[in-house]
């Protein structure tokens, strides 16, 4: 059985493997999304693929929306030539229960790849086609916190955004720069209105998303490559909304088991690739069952009901609230304290680190205990139920092979909302976040991680993260077993505001991270018996 329009044709042999096909014609589908484009998407990864293509499905399915998602690509073009055109753009969602059982569906909703390359001349124009589009409605992202990101902790642009913003719009390579070219496009072609919805897990995405948009765009007017009128245009927010939203839907990356049951099954051709960006992706996705999706509805040129896929729409104080909840206390900075601590005590799979009694009273004193003092209720959802659905039944789940490797990824880029807003609101409440245990034994444990020697002293390699070298760099001269050795490094670190989103001496706890990190480094077992210690295990 081959994963292609042509393969999907004879019904009975996926039907028969337990593999649900799409009850519209994909290809129909294709041809309609073509010509007349309602929803972009950037970012063609794991969590679109499965989270945001079954959206499009269902609607597709119920007779809702008839047109599909054409996918956009910035950064990784291996995944459209690997993953998209070889299986014509068509998804196996898996979703994996907590019973072991699983739900095996071809999604047809992504219509289209377009690797958004400027050297490549035809998939350049016809992303500016599909941009100049008088019906298109919405263009959402997931591209992770860092690709929002114009500039280094010190605030200087990065390489690449300095190249963007000199080169101007017909040489834009970076997402952000890519997106306000696109815009400039539309402006060009009519001024249409149009709603950017970014859906990657930044405290107010969709104002960071905006700022980076109107930068971009304003370093250009002063060179010249655009007007005024473009200006007012992308700020214009009846014209050009940027939507605030809340994701939660954990992805882990594709399981070769599965992947190996799938051709068992026969279905040709489904092992995961690694790209030459380092994107470990699959023919397929596989994802836990609950997902949630919270939108501010602001889209100016009309959107497909997303209400009926279940998605809250609402407004953007309850998304505020939404996003502050999962990030910055339920969900996020769980995965933030125990990802790092994960690979230093030798954990591999996610749900085995959930079973460590220290990691899940860390779990329980950054979420229950720490967070809850502060959490934002929305109203649409319960902090406490949501919670309690992620430690006891979303973390454990063993089926996901979630692993603490990517829990670790990008960490410096997610720090300081994950931690950091919490800081800030103990601060506002108490004066000072002292009172804090398990976050402060968290953001240590991160430093730990940082070293890449485990609690036995073994090295191991750790998670892609752009600021690694710097960090590293601050922190030479500490050496494992040899506590002493710790004197200032952390200082120029715990204080940068841009990492942590505040001083942590100035929030109280500098000094304590200092303290916690300086017994962790002791020798062997001094992690185990350091968060012992400081969360009374």
């Amino acid at each position: 059985m081959k994963l292609t329009l042509n393969g999907i044709k004879d019904r009975q042999d996926w039907e028969h493997a337990g593999i649900g096909l799409p009850s519209y014609d994909a290809g129909a589908l294709a041809d309609r999304t073509r010509t007349a484009p309602v929803w972009v998407h950037f970012g063609v990864g794991n969590i679109f693929r499965i989270f945001i293509g079954g959206i499009a499905d269902q609607l597709i399915s119920e007779g809702l929306m008839d047109r599909g998602i054409i996918g956009a690509e910035t950064f990784d073009y291996d995944v459209v030539e690997q993953i998209y055109r070889p299986f014509d753009n068509l998804i196996l969602s898996i979703t994996l229960h907590g019973d072991g059982t699983t739900d095996r569906k071809v999604l047809g909703s992504v219509t289209e790849a377009v690797k958004a390359q400027y050297s490549d001349a035809e998939q350049w124009n016809r992303l500016k086609e599909v941009f100049r589009a008088p019906g298109l409605q919405m263009i959402s992202f997931t591209l992770t916190e860092k690709g929002y990101a114009l500039t280094r902790a010190d605030g200087t642009y990065f390489d690449f955004i300095k190249a963007d913003i000199e080169n101007g719009p017909e040489k834009a390579s970076s997402a952000m720069a890519v997106v306000t070219a696109m815009l400039l496009e539309r402006y060009r072609g009519g001024k249409f209105p149009l709603a950017l919805v970014s859906m990657d897990n930044c405290s107010q995405n969709g104002q960071k998303f905006r700022n980076s948009v109107l930068e971009i765009a304003g370093e250009w007017k002063k060179r010249g490559f655009v007007e005024d009128g473009f200006l007012h245009y992308i700020q214009d927010e009846s014209q050009v909304s940027f939507p605030w939203t809340m994701i939660d839907k954990i992805t882990p990356r594709p399981s070769e088991k599965i992947a190996k049951e799938l051709e068992e099954a026969g279905v040709e051709a489904m092992q995961p690739v690694i790209t030459s960006g380092k994107t470990y992706i699959a023919p397929f996705g596989n994802a836990e069952g609950p997902q949630y999706l919270v939108v501010e509805d602001s889209f100016p040129n009309g959107r497909p009901a997303l209400e009926k896929a279940g998605v809250y729409m609402t407004d953007r104080d309850t998304v505020n609230k939404s996003e502050k909840m999962k990030v910055t206390a339920c969900l996020n900075p769980i995965h933030t304290a125990l990802g790092p601590y994960g690979c230093v005590l030798g954990y591999e799979l996610f749900s085995d680190e959930m079973k460590d009694p220290d990691m899940l009273e860390l779990a329980r004193r950054v979420g229950y205990v720490e967070g809850m003092e502060v959490v934002p209720d929305p109203g649409i959802l319960s902090p406490k139920a949501f919670l309690d659905e992620v430690i006891n039944e979303r973390f454990p789940n063993p089926y996901l092979g979630d692993t603490t490797q990517r829990l670790s990824v990008d960490v410096s880029q997610g720090i300081g909302i994950r931690f950091g807003e919490t800081i800030k609101s103990y601060m506002a409440k108490f004066g000072d976040a002292a009172r804090l245990n398990g976050i402060p034994v968290a953001i240590a444990g991160w430093f730990r991680y940082l070293l890449a020697i485990d609690e036995e002293g073994r090295p191991f390699e750790l998670a892609p993260d752009p600021m690694v070298p710097e960090l590293q760099e601050q922190m030479a001269g500490i050496v494992f077993g040899e506590p002493d050795s710790l004197t200032d490094q952390l200082r120029a670190i715990l204080s940068n505001e841009n990492i942590f989103a505040v001083d942590l001496y100035k929030a109280g706890i500098g000094e304590k991270i200092e303290e916690i990190f300086r017994e962790e480094i002791a020798g062997p077992g001094a992690v185990r018996r350091t968060i012992k210690k400081y969360l009374g295990c």
